[in-house]
C-alpha cells in the first residue's frame, strides 16, 4: 500500500493510501508514488484521508468490466467504483479505480499528449468520480472539468481539455476516419 500526502496547498492536504495492482504487461506505467500523488491531489480538501484500490489492466479486463457495469462492450480508459459505505462508519475507503493501460497509451498518442500527463488526468478524473463528481450534464461537466484542470495545473500539467492543433489527415479512399477520444470516453 502506498501512502502519499498531497503537496497541493490550494486544495489542501489529504492522506491517501493507494493499493496499486498491476495486471498488465504494458510498458511505461507510472510509478506507485506518482499514482498516489495524483490521487491525493484530487482528494484535496474533500476528505482528510482516503483509501483507493487502483488496478491497471489490459483491454480484455477493461472491456469485460465496462460491459458488465456500464453496458458498453468495449475497453475504456478509466472505470470508477465508489465505496458504498455509510458515512457514519467513518471509514476512509473511497473506492476502486480500474485504468486500462493500452487505452491510456493510445489516447495519449492520438491526442498528442505526454503519456504521464494523460495518466495523471485519468487518475484525477477517476478519483473525482469516486468523490461524487460527474459529467452527465453540461453544468456538472463544466464543474468537473474546471476542477480537473486546476488540479492538473497544480501538478504541473497542461489543461487536458485544450484542443490540440493537428494537421487534418484525409483518409485513403474507402477508409473511414478514426474518432480521436477526448480522454474521458463518455
Amino acid at each position: 500500500m502506498n501512502k502519499q500526502q498531497s503537496e497541493s496547498s490550494q486544495l489542501g492536504p489529504a492522506d491517501v493510501f493507494v493499493d496499486v495492482q498491476r495486471a498488465t504487461s504494458q510498458p511505461d506505467l507510472p510509478s506507485d508514488d506518482d499514482l498516489a500523488r495524483w490521487a491525493a491531489a484530487a482528494v484535496g480538501v474533500h476528505r482528510p484521508e482516503a483509501e483507493i484500490s487502483l488496478r491497471i489492466v489490459d483491454e480484455d479486463e477493461s472491456q469485460e468490466l465496462n460491459s458488465q457495469y456500464r453496458g458498453k462492450d468495449k475497453p475504456t480508459n478509466v472505470l470508477s467504483f465508489p465505496a458504498d459505505i455509510p458515512e457514519e462508519l467513518g471509514l476512509p475507503l473511497l473506492g476502486d479505480l480500474v485504468i486500462c493501460a493500452p487505452v491510456v497509451a493510445l489516447e495519449a498518442e492520438q491526442q498528442h499528449k505526454a503519456l504521464s500527463a494523460h495518466w495523471a488526468h485519468m487518475v484525477v478524473h477517476g478519483t473525482l468520480h469516486l468523490l461524487g463528481y460527474d459529467h452527465i450534464d453540461d453544468d456538472e461537466a463544466e464543474i468537473m472539468e474546471n476542477l480537473e484542470t486546476r488540479i492538473l495545473a497544480q501538478l504541473g500539467f497542461d489543461d487536458p481539455y485544450t484542443p490540440i492543433e493537428t494537421p487534418i489527415i484525409v483518409p485513403a479512399q474507402g477508409a473511414q476516419a478514426e474518432k480521436i477520444s477526448d480522454g474521458t470516453d463518455e
